[in-house]
């Protein structure tokens, strides 16, 4: 199954639960590709003291998952992108969105 996971939210614990759905469905064998939108293009930045949320989307990336974090979101946060959340576009989450088997939203 091809999964697409948009997160569009910064709170810690929402973050941290939406990778760990998207590495469990890779450990299943399902394709993943997450898309990180307004607030959640501040996944990185997020505090790890409670829930690793770092440490999870690199296990999610090591385990051959698909980070993309939306361009204009990071310009507007004054941010760029890193090589965990490399820059996307409109164009890539469209494209997520239409291959996708399923969309979840977190």
């Amino acid at each position: 199954m091809q999964l697409g996971i948009v997160i569009y939210s910064n709170e810690v614990e929402t973050v941290f639960n939406a990778f760990r759905v998207a590495s469990y469905a890779l450990d299943k064998g399902d394709q993943v590709q997450v898309f990180l939108l307004a607030k959640g293009v501040e996944s990185e930045q997020l505090p790890t003291d409670e829930f690793d949320v770092l440490g999870m989307m690199q296990k999610f990336v090591d385990a051959g998952g698909e980070v993309l974090a939306c361009g204009t979101c990071l310009k507007v946060r004054q941010t760029g992108a890193s090589e965990l959340c490399p820059m996307s576009t409109l164009e890539d989450l469209y494209q997520l969105m239409n291959k996708a088997d399923k969309l979840l939203t977190f």
